[in-house]
């Protein structure tokens, strides 16, 4: 049966009768005259010898309703940077790269550094604000949509899905989150939703009272993805995380702004897939054991901001009550991978149990240790408060950097 459920308190927008790309994109085609949009793409530049991202170039270059696109580009020296000017040149639309590890951005961001506005560490979510703030300055867009660089199953219909329900003027959503399934052809992945971010959340919906945002953030069906489109408007006062708390710290930002009526979520791939990271159980800097800790922050942070105290005995009754319901849920995903003949190693999905827990006890020791840290990069609106010249200034020399 076609799937039209629609749960918790974000719309949810599926894709019931598979219709085509074409007839989506004719729309768009008319709605870019009232309301261009624009796509941004965080990348490193070790991913552009990938064969996902020259299938996304590829597949990009078919796209017109697209105003502008601008590739946030990481890990690349002076050679590399000209290399992606050139790897990037065949797209027909408006585009920019912003090189963070070039002098023009380090530039920037020492300007900002003085005025204790700079992001405190490289990674996506810095990569994401500074892309942020020259779609601002160039003035070009009023949608932005943003997805990964690491897309192996990338098609038109899914960019075309993700921001349609912001375009449509019809509709009222400043922001749309996607969704799909995490599977490739023979095994169920998307272990750190699966195993951490909902049985996380529906340990806390037990332990607290009702609360709201935990309602909120529970009816998403994939909290994690990279994928999101939002109206421009609301980028001015949106303050997202360095690091892997990004895709929540953002949902958490438009919560806080909006009402969850101007939100939904939309299906925009039926199989997703995209590279895979360790679960480096021996390392908590890196892989998924980062990533784990990274997202429960971001969690317990928000929910402090809320009013909710937490001590280390709150802390080990979350990990508690979150070990029991995780291993409730390997049990239903592992029906549900042999129903549809996908391979799933129970010790294996243990062990990721095992690490996330102990992220969780990792996370709230460095909740309490570092009560006066400051998790977000400041918002846009701030910089402009603060240099009111600084949108001209990146502006300009990103153009520069680019010509």
């Amino acid at each position: 049966m076609t799937d039209f459920f629609q749960n918790g308190v974000v719309t949810t927008l599926h894709n019931l009768t598979e219709r085509s790309v074409e007839e989506l994109e004719r729309e768009l085609m008319i709605y870019r005259q009232r309301c261009p949009m624009g796509l941004v793409i965080p990348c490193l530049y070790s991913e552009l010898g990938t064969p996902a991202l020259a299938s996304i170039v590829d597949t990009l270059c078919q796209v017109e309703y697209l105003e502008e696109i601008i590739i946030g580009l990481d890990r690349a020296d002076e050679d590399q940077f000209r290399h992606a000017r050139e790897y990037f040149s065949r797209l027909p639309q408006q585009h920019r790269i912003l090189w963070h590890d070039g002098p023009v951005m380090k530039s920037l961001a020492r300007t900002l550094g003085e005025q204790h506005l700079a992001p405190e560490e490289p990674g996506k979510g810095r990569n994401v604000w500074y892309c942020i703030g020259y779609l601002l300055a160039a003035g070009r867009s009023r949608i932005m949509a943003v997805h990964d660089a690491d897309i192996i199953t990338y098609d038109r219909g899914l960019l075309a899905r993700l921001l349609y329900p912001t375009a449509q003027p019809h509709f009222s959503y400043t922001f749309c989150k996607g969704y799909y399934a995490r599977f490739s052809e023979n095994r169920l992945n998307g272990r750190v939703c699966r195993l951490l971010v909902t049985p996380l959340l529906r340990a806390l919906r037990r332990i607290f009272d009702p609360v709201p945002y935990l309602e909120y953030l529970d009816s998403f069906r994939y909290p994690l993805s990279g994928e999101f489109s939002i109206k421009t408007y609301a980028l001015q006062d949106l303050r997202i995380p360095c690091d892997w708390g990004l895709e929540i710290g953002i949902l958490s930002e438009v919560y806080r702004n909006y009402s969850t009526k101007r939100l939904c979520q939309v299906e925009i791939s039926h199989r997703y897939d995209h590279k895979h990271q360790e679960l480096s159980e021996q390392d908590f800097e890196r892989g998924l054991a980062r990533m784990s800790n990274d997202i429960c922050k971001a969690v317990f942070r928000k929910l402090a901001t809320l009013g909710y105290v937490f001590s280390p005995g709150t802390f080990r009754t979350i990990k508690a009550t979150y070990y029991r319901i995780a291993l409730d849920f390997i049990r239903s995903y592992y029906h549900d991978a042999r129903m549809n003949g996908l391979r799933l190693d129970r010790h294996e999905e243990e062990k990721a149990v095992e690490v996330f827990a102990e992220s969780i006890m990792r996370a709230g020791d460095t909740f309490l240790e570092n009560p006066m840290e400051t998790p977000f990069i400041p918002s846009w609106d701030r910089v402009s408060s603060a240099l009111p010249e600084f949108y001209e200034e990146l502006y300009s020399l990103v153009e520069e950097d680019n010509d």
